[in-house]
């Protein structure tokens, strides 16, 4: 298996040398194999989605590495090898469901018709193929993070970075997308990382759990989690409350120190 995504002694120091210094990742090695869905959670403030930026070039490191697909992080960006989703969809209010998804093939000079056939491909594949001529203001929130997400996959990048893509959705909402972002997973094969805080959507979602520290960051566990194919059912299997279980105790001994 090819590795998507690697992190070598990788440190961050936001206002360094200044009274505001503050460390926010410190000594970070980790490795993400292409197709893996891994998962980041930790306290609030640990790092995790400027780990996440990192890996984005939307920061640099102050100190290590990091490579995308064997490239560094920044010429992975200009390849537009990663899509990326944050909490909020950060949709344009003006421009139809349709352009919206089309905006990044626009930016890249596709053809009109190139752009309309893969955003109906894209909202196919989010189920929202009778939504192309609406307005984001007139879709749910959940709605909304599925045109973002077929936004960020329009142009098909093999690394999707999502940022507490569900943290603002009520329960049954944000239950209803991990099962769809687990199904558009599987269909296009993309590597993913994604930040939570949520235990139960790091155990549902993963293939591996990675636990940060407290500020500055650091890697305390990595939790496996082999469920098989999801499903509803699997919230109800002990095989998932088990992995709850150990991302809860690893959590735990974070807090502790231990």
């Amino acid at each position: 298996m090819s590795v998507a995504v690697v992190a070598s002694g990788l440190d961050k120091v936001f206002g360094r040398g200044t009274d505001a210094e503050v460390a926010a990742l410190s000594g970070i090695d980790l490795m993400v194999q292409d197709g893996e869905f891994v998962s980041l959670i930790g306290p609030s403030g640990c790092g995790k989605s400027t780990l996440l930026r990192l890996v984005a070039d939307l920061i640099e490191p102050t100190g290590g590495t990091v490579t995308v697909f064997d490239k560094s992080a920044h010429q992975a960006r200009l390849d537009q090898d990663y899509g990326m989703v944050f909490q909020h969809a950060g949709l344009f209010d003006w421009r139809r469901v349709a352009a919206n998804i089309e905006l990044p093939l626009e930016l890249k000079g596709w053809s009109k018709a190139d752009r309309s056939r893969r955003s109906r491909e894209m909202l196919d594949l989010v189920k929202l193929p009778d939504f192309s001529r609406h307005y984001p203001r007139q879709l749910s929130g959940g709605m909304q993070q599925r045109v973002s997400i077929a936004r960020a996959l329009s142009f098909e990048p093999r690394l999707l970075l999502m940022d507490e893509p569900f943290g603002a959705l009520d329960e049954m909402t944000r239950e209803h997308m991990q099962g769809e972002l687990l199904r558009i997973w599987r269909e296009t094969g993309t590597t993913v990382m994604f930040v939570t805080h949520s235990i139960p959507e790091a155990a549902f979602l993963s293939n591996r759990v990675v636990v940060l520290s407290p500020r500055p960051g650091r890697i305390h566990t990595i939790v496996d989690v082999d469920l098989g194919e999801r499903t509803e059912e699997t919230r109800e299997d002990p095989e998932f409350f088990a992995a709850a279980t150990r991302i809860r105790e690893a959590l735990r001994a974070v807090e502790d120190g231990s």
